[in-house]
């Protein structure tokens, strides 16, 4: 099974170390980190990362910015923001939504069995 590819940016390198070291305690996730917005948006275009997490320590701007850039290139990507280096908040916020999107794209089927739709019944009693 492949691992999931997780994005950590933000200004302050001991939060992104922190945050990309709880990612990592999860063997089915993978963390790449990103100090500056330009060397984000490299590794996003360098590799398929299904979520985003931005430190807190990112400005409103530069977020929107990389909100923008990133939406663009794939529009399914989950971005979260979390305060804080709370392990278990992180965790339960990026299981939540990777299985609401797991569910978004599991395929349906739906069909109507019409086979006998014009078929008559020809009963003779006797």
């Amino acid at each position: 099974m492949n691992n999931t590819e997780i994005l950590v940016t933000g200004k302050n390198n001991d939060a992104v170390s922190t945050i990309a070291k709880l990612i990592d305690a999860n063997k089915a996730w993978v963390a790449t980190k990103a100090a500056t917005d330009e060397e984000a948006i490299e590794k996003f275009h360098q590799r398929n990362f299904e979520l985003v997490v931005f430190a807190d320590d990112i400005d409103g701007e530069e977020e929107r910015k990389l909100r923008k850039i990133f939406t663009i290139q794939d529009p399914d990507i989950i971005m979260l923001k979390l305060p804080g280096d709370n392990a278990k908040l992180l965790a339960n916020e990026i299981m939540a939504n990777l299985d609401k999107r797991r569910k978004e794209k599991k395929p349906s089927f739906s069909f109507v069995d019409d086979a006998l739709k014009n078929a008559g019944l020809n009963i003779i009693v006797q």
